[in-house]
């Protein structure tokens, strides 16, 4: 016989084993399920029609009494013949229990084997990404010279063009940089340069230190005419000054837009303008605005959400807050109130009437209440409005005088009304951004509202909510930013909506697509509705 006809039996003898041992440990776990059901089925149809479990129903007798059901499945007593007839229950309660243990441990499996699934799918994409990250690219050192072109023009002889700036949100408050006069013509002084940039690339790029070596110029750096002028964020004029850069900054945003203003001649002059690229809201709780259509929005919209209600009440209390640092510990009690009575109320479908209620000190024991039976209710809302109440008299009336004199508006028919939602108030709102619309916010200029704040309160989280939803757009984006931005306009902000966002936004808001305009009456004012940060003026 020949070496490869051995080898060809031999593999002919390896693949004629016996069963498999996955299907042998299948079969018996199958028989041993059958068992099990078939002996619970008869114990528990003994136990509900009788009140016990059937004598001698034992698990070792099982497989002889399944072998008897197979054969005749309606002599449930013929399969237990050491039990007593009348301790077994009939057929049909049998069978009926058997079928439903086994739906339900088929139902069971499924579900296991699906969550493994996608525990095991999740867990090899985290991995696959977490392999393509430690195989990508580095990023690229501060600081390494640029390859460098072909061919390089002395700096003196050339004439380039000037790069484009990029869009700006608000192009008409932009100032035309001058030019510097051209410098006059030296000669260049070539061996120096090449020198020194030589052997400064020669521990940075081979090919440039051959390229600078070999005689050429490097790149030669703009000059300052052609660079972006700075961007304003804050405008520190009178009324009639501001209405002109705000009214432009409305027409030139090419996305949605927030506008706060007390003026409704700036409402009047831009409606029809923004019309043409997405609906238009009103918001104006004092009728300043001669129109009927108005938005109707409720403080407690999206309060189910603890961190919501915290920031609804922050925003809320915000025009009335003192600033003083001895009373933190008072206006840390008023926001928890607040806090409390707007996350009450919105888990249990109730209005703004009832946190008004509440906030004047009547009917407390209902939020109270609420927040400790509600299932919705967050964990340890309860406790946390209880010890607020039962804390400190002077403390605790102080800050009930706080939550008061922030819902005192509410005592009006027109703003109330206001706070009454329709239909589709909600949803018009939250979709205004993605059909880049125009919100204008409008209200009454208050320069003192610690006494008399009058709806400044509303303004102020209607406002603050807008701004928390595009950033939350914007967080949840891929470049991380709104695209297109969501253009703020704040005229009047500190005597209208005093926006506790408003320093961070001016800051940082442009990075996240939310470049903010804020227009105030004088730096005092902005000093005194923000005392502990420094508006770029």
């Amino acid at each position: 016989m020949r070496p490869d006809d051995r080898g060809q039996g031999g593999g002919r003898r390896d693949g004629q084993g016996g069963i498999p041992d996955g299907l042998l440990i299948g079969l018996l776990a199958f028989l041993l399920g059958m068992t099990v059901l078939v002996w619970t089925a008869t114990g528990l149809a003994g136990l509900f029609s009788h009140g016990s479990w059937p004598h001698a129903v034992s698990f070792t007798r099982t497989p002889l009494a399944m072998r008897h059901l197979v054969a005749e499945p309606h002599d449930v007593p013929g399969a237990w013949p050491d039990t007593p007839p009348a301790a077994l229950s009939g057929y049909g309660l049998f069978w009926g229990l058997f079928i439903g243990q086994l739906m339900v441990l088929f139902v069971l499996t499924v579900f296991v084997l699906g969550t493994v699934t996608r525990w095991r799918a999740g867990r090899a994409r985290r991995r696959a990404e977490a392999a393509a990250a430690r195989q990508g690219a580095p990023a690229p050192r501060h600081g390494t010279l640029p390859e460098p072109p072909a061919h390089y023009e002395v700096p003196g002889q050339r004439t380039a063009a000037a790069p484009a700036p990029a869009q700006d949100p608000f192009p008409a408050l932009q100032q035309p940089v001058p030019a510097r006069p051209p410098a006059p013509e030296t000669p260049v002084r070539e061996a120096p340069v090449r020198k020194e940039l030589a052997q400064e690339a020669h521990v940075r790029e081979p090919h440039v230190q051959e390229a600078l070596t070999a005689g050429a110029e490097p790149p030669p750096v703009p000059s300052p005419a052609f660079l972006e002028p700075p961007r304003p964020t804050v405008v520190v004029a009178p009324r009639e000054g501001r209405h002109a850069p705000a009214a432009q900054a409305i027409r030139d945003a090419a996305g949605p837009a927030l506008v706060v203003t007390s003026n409704p001649a700036l409402w009047q002059d831009t409606k029809d303008s923004r019309a043409k690229l997405g609906p238009v809201l009103l918001y104006d709780p004092t009728h300043l605005c001669d129109t009927p259509a108005r938005l109707h929005w409720s403080p407690t919209a999206g309060c189910e959400d603890k961190r919501t209600a915290l920031a609804r009440a922050t925003a809320l209390l915000a025009p009335v807050r003192p600033t003083a640092k001895i009373d933190q510990a008072v206006a840390e009690t008023a926001e928890t109130l607040l806090r409390s009575f707007l996350h009450a109320a919105a888990i249990d479908g109730r209005t703004i009437r009832h946190v008004h209620r509440w906030s004047q000190g009547t009917q407390l024991q209902d939020a109270v209440r609420t927040l400790r039976t509600n299932p919705k209710a967050a964990a340890g809302s309860a406790g946390e409005l209880e010890a607020a109440l039962t804390a400190h008299p002077e403390r605790r009336d102080i800050a009930q005088e706080l939550t008061s004199r922030a819902l005192a508006s509410l005592f009006t028919v027109n703003v109330r009304e206001a706070c009454t939602p329709h239909r589709t108030d909600a949803l018009t709102l939250d979709s205004f951004v993605n059909e880049g619309g125009t919100l204008y916010v409008v209200g009454e200029s208050i320069e003192d509202p610690r006494t008399n704040p009058g709806a400044m309160p509303l303004l102020t989280a209607l406002a603050a909510s807008v701004v928390e939803h595009g950033r939350r757009m914007a967080e949840r984006s891929s470049s991380g930013r709104l695209d297109p931005p969501l253009a703020l306009v704040l005229d009047d902000v500190a005597a209208v909506a005093p926006l506790p966002q408003l320093p961070e936004l001016l800051a940082r808001g442009a990075d996240q697509g939310l470049p903010t305009l804020a227009l105030l009456r004088s730096r005092e004012q902005g000093r005194a509705r923000w005392p502990h940060d420094e508006l770029p003026a």
